[in-house]
């Protein structure tokens, strides 16, 4: 019996990126002390009070069918706190929840692009971009944002991109998973000049924007011209630690957002209510419950920039938002694969090499920040010393 095609076109020829970590969990599940700064998962847990919203939501009875496209409350308040951010005025029927800010990226995909049809994104990239474009039988391709360039995409090569292949659409994440890079107005005025110049659908992964340390996070829905063609991809999994529950929204025009709605209504056929009412309580907590989340990860981008501080061997990118940061190990001689396996081996310590976020971070490894300060500095220490250790 065969399988579907999409399947193998999915997944591509590069596999999913994700060799490190399974492995590193195959070892934690023998037995073996493992320091895990691999994937984005909050070491910061969902605060009880979110938790409770939800069980007294649960026991109060939501737990039926729901509006498909989100309830209107959860909506509105959806709307209104992108309003207040952003100065764009925002409307319920702007938004749509869906099941997590994954279920977002491929719904926005399926919404605007046909089989055949092509999706640009920028690279380094969260390891998922290409395949979630890649699964309604789209062609994905990679634009490179380069290191000499601080990881900022550039409007030239964009352009390029998007005239050779023929693109209907350009993903990109600020701030940025895996780099820690937030774009600068410079940067997004350009993605938004070749946005228009080649007619294409932006959609913008905005999950990390309660995780900025420095500058500002702008939306690119905001710029001249733009909202009309864009969609922006928000979640609580991050800025709630709310990874679990599976709530995410899009925001864009009416009828991009209807088309996600259709998508919905013959997929997940939304999200359950208890999750949207906790959602909800989590939002109208304002931005001092963000910031409580927020601020682990900002203490320890400090604690990795003091103790790579000065290392020719592990070189950080500085980073100036989300929960990572990414180091450059080209110097070892390693390629950041090799590099990241032979830490994990030798040391314990599993961290994401940088080719599996794209051939843009290849000789780079993401440190996650989701271990305890203590645990994080001696981690951090330990591989300065690996890495010191093999320079030529």
């Amino acid at each position: 019996m065969k399988l579907a095609a999409r399947n193998a076109h999915m997944m591509g020829d590069a596999g999913n990126g994700w060799a490190i970590l399974f492995r590193a969990r195959e070892m934690i599940a023998a037995g073996e002390a493992v320091t895990m700064l691999t994937i984005g998962e909050p070491d910061v847990k969902t605060d009880p009070a979110i938790l409770d919203a939800m069980d007294a939501s649960a026991r109060g009875g939501n737990t039926g069918y729901t509006d498909i496209a989100g309830q209107h409350a959860l909506r509105a308040e959806i709307a209104d706190r992108v309003s207040a951010r952003t100065g764009l005025q925002t409307r319920p029927e702007n938004v749509v929840v869906t099941p997590g800010g994954q279920a977002a990226l491929f719904a926005a995909h399926m919404a605007l692009l046909d089989a055949g049809d092509t999706g640009l994104y920028v690279a380094p990239y969260y390891p998922t971009y290409p395949g979630t474009i890649r699964s309604g039988g789209a062609r994905a391709v990679a634009v490179l944002a380069r290191p000499e360039c601080g990881f900022q995409p550039e409007a030239a090569a964009l352009d390029a991109a998007a005239r050779a292949s023929g693109a209907k659409t350009l993903l990109i994440n600020s701030p940025n998973n895996p780099t820690g890079v937030i774009y600068t107005r410079e940067t997004l005025e350009g993605v938004a000049e070749i946005c228009q110049r080649r007619d294409l659908w932006l959609i913008s992964d905005e999950v990390y924007e309660t995780q900025v340390w420095e500058g500002a996070h702008v939306s690119p829905r905001t710029l001249p011209g733009m909202a009309e063609r864009t969609l922006v991809i928000g979640s609580l999994s991050k800025s709630h630690a709310m990874t679990g529950a599976r709530i995410g929204w899009i925001v864009g025009p009416e009828a991009a957002v209807e088309a996600v709605h259709q998508l919905a209504i013959n997929t997940t056929y939304g999200v359950p209510g208890f999750v949207q009412d906790a959602a909800l309580y989590a939002l109208r907590q304002g931005a001092a419950m963000e910031a409580r989340n927020a601020a682990p990860y900002r203490r320890r981008r400090d604690i990795a920039a003091r103790v790579l501080s000065g290392s020719q061997a592990v070189r950080l990118i500085h980073p100036a938002g989300a929960m990572y940061v990414m180091a450059d190990i080209r110097a070892t001689g390693l390629a950041g694969d090799a590099f990241a396996a032979r830490l994990l081996a030798e040391e314990k310590i599993g961290v994401m090499p940088g080719e599996s976020f794209g051939a843009a971070a290849a000789g780079h490894l993401r440190i996650a920040l989701t271990q305890e300060d203590g645990l994080l500095e001696a981690a951090l220490a330990r591989l300065r010393a690996f890495a010191e250790a093999r320079m030529p």
